[in-house]
């Protein structure tokens, strides 16, 4: 439909050009905008794609990013969706500074400093490691590679993907500590895989590598990279903190900071992805001086609707990937390209496994000199994290990101079969060990040694010195006052009626039999905010009361029911 659309317009145009030529350059427009509709259409499709495929995956209690690249391997079968393609640097500067700098807010930066040097090892001297063992297996494995390529293939492929692997931590309830390493480890590697895959690029377009020279050279990258990303964090620190803004001029300024912070790192040929992660940790450590409460609540709701679709986006397009990619193979057999895609895959959880188990008896021997997180980490803990190295989306970007052809114009050499060996090392891992990686959380998992305290014990000690604080507060320095106030004294009075709810469902902890007490409390108390939506939306249909108003009671009552929801799921756990 769309094509013989396209040929009918091209055709009058064509034929208005004889005789109007006003006419004829609107149908040109329309002959240049059409083929823009259909592609923004494509993307509207793989969106609704999208939201069916995580509903699917919600149903079959399955992680998302391995049903969405599945779904995008089915939906490359169908022809309106196999022309799509991914562009390189649309992924590396669209989709990878927003949902790095997303990450940054989201990781605890006590577990990320707790754990640095873990992180710190397995982003880069581990990083490193695991691009030499794939080099050299793949140079001894197929025929033509040379070293520099397999350093190639090991850069592309060495960086674990988080989203997937803590997605599908998160819904096996795997330890917080686990999670914390695999979300800080993911802020890093990204970035040293790419340094190891730029050199390499340049030693085999060059034909020359100076290792002294690439020493230097990464380690300015580096430092020059946070360096640029903590300036930039620090002037948008300075454009919220001191400048007019509202809460939508707030929640613009962080869409466009870490396109800023990336955009500047890359063009001053420094690592964009460094500069991204450190002016995200910068600016989430100082949220709650820079930006307003509104700000803070809003921008959530907007970033997390913004992550979902990239998410799945990038995942979709993997999948949609297969058909173009088997097409370029060249003169390598199709089983050959699949036996050294799995080959290289296996190598590369083994040494991975090999790395955090070795890793894990590393510390325990340091902490005879030194001060470690955890001084007997085990092996337990270790083989899950090793067996959560699930390759991703960037992978495949910096494949596709190899140019076509050498300096002298010759075609890029086996370029195709790296390509093809990255896909299946993403497809093994994600599919393999995605869905094993659930039961190696049951099967090894530990009881946390921290923190000490459950989580929800610690919700209810945190709300309990809370209004403990307020009550003392109001007693100390507004002693007469309060007394006096009507309204002052209902808020102390609420605040004391806080504390005995609170203290309740702390003896619920410790007397289960006090359970059905508070319980039905939480029942009626979710009955009565109903009944007061239930009058809101009646005086919303009274002339004399603004929408607006009867709305934001509405939005109170929602967040009040989402808190006591909260408690009873958590209870029901």
């Amino acid at each position: 439909m769309f094509s013989k659309e396209y040929h009918t317009m091209t055709n009058n145009a064509n034929w208005l050009l004889k005789y109007d030529s006003n006419s004829a350059k609107l149908f040109r427009l329309y002959r240049y905008l059409l083929p823009m509709q259909h592609q923004f259409i494509q993307y509207v499709y793989l969106i609704l794609a999208i939201v069916a495929l995580v509903m699917v995956a919600n149903k079959l209690r399955l992680a998302t990013p391995i049903v969405l690249v599945i779904g995008g391997l089915l939906l490359s079968l169908i022809s309106s969706f196999a022309t799509i393609g991914i562009d390189p640097e649309m992924i590396f500067f669209i989709f990878l500074p927003p949902l790095l700098y997303e990450s940054a807010w989201q990781v605890s930066w006590k577990q990320f400093w707790k754990f640095r040097r873990v992180i710190a090892s397995f982003a880069f001297p581990i990083v490193i490691l695991t691009s030499c063992v794939v080099a050299y297996v793949s140079v001894a494995l197929i025929p033509g590679f040379t070293l520099a390529m397999g350093f190639l293939l090991g850069g592309i492929i060495s960086p674990p993907d988080a989203i997937s692997s803590t997605t599908i931590m998160k819904q096996a309830n795997a330890s917080k500590s686990l999670i914390g390493l695999t979300e800080g480890e993911s802020l890093l590697n990204d970035a040293s895989s790419l340094i190891v895959f730029r050199f390499a690029i340049a030693a085999i377009l060059t034909g020359q590598f100076h290792l002294q020279e690439a020493s230097l050279s990464f380690v300015m990258v580096v430092v020059f990279g946070i360096a640029i990303g903590v300036l930039v964090g620090f002037v948008f620190y300075a454009i919220h903190k001191w400048l007019a803004v509202t809460s939508d001029i707030d929640i613009v300024l962080t869409l466009l900071t870490p396109y800023c912070m990336y955009y500047i790192a890359e063009y001053f040929h420094c690592s964009g992805v460094l500069s991204v992660v450190s002016g995200g940790l910068l600016l989430s450590n100082k949220r709650q001086s820079m930006l307003s409460y509104a700000s803070r609540i809003q921008s959530v709701n907007v970033w997390n609707n913004i992550v979902f679709v990239m998410n799945g986006l990038v995942f979709l397009l993997i999948g949609l990937q297969l058909p173009s990619i088997m097409q370029q193979l060249g003169d390598t057999t199709l089983l050959s390209a699949i036996g050294y895609g799995l080959i290289i895959s296996t190598v590369l959880i083994v040494t991975r496994i090999i790395c955090t188990v070795g890793a894990s008896y590393f510390t325990m021997f340091m902490s005879n000199f030194i001060t470690v997180a955890d001084a007997n980490p085990g092996w337990k803990m270790p083989l899950i994290y090793g067996w959560a190295g699930i390759r991703g989306v960037v992978s495949l970007a910096a494949a596709l990101s190899i140019p076509l052809l050498m300096n002298d114009g010759q075609p890029f050499p086996h370029r195709n079969l790296i390509l093809f060996i990255t896909f299946i090392v993403i497809l093994v891992t994600l599919v393999g060990q995605g869905l094993t990686l659930p039961w190696f959380i049951r099967k090894f998992s530990e009881e946390s040694r921290l923190p000490k305290i459950p989580s929800r014990r610690q919700e209810l000690i945190i709300q309990k010195k809370m209004a403990h604080a307020v009550i003392k507060h109001l007693e100390e320095k507004y002693n007469e006052v309060w007394a006096q106030n009507e309204l002052l004294h209902g808020l102390h009075s609420r605040l004391n009626m806080e504390l005995r709810i609170l203290s309740k469902e702390l003896e619920v902890e410790d007397y289960p039999e006090e359970h059905e007490l508070l319980n039905n409390y939480q029942q009626i108390y979710l009955e009565v905010l109903e009944q007061q939506r239930s009058l809101l939306s009646e005086m919303n249909h009274m002339e004399e009361f603004e929408e607006d108003l009867i709305r934001k009671y509405l939005s109170l009552i929602d967040m009040e029911e989402f808190k006591t929801r909260e408690k009873l799921l958590k209870e029901a756990e």
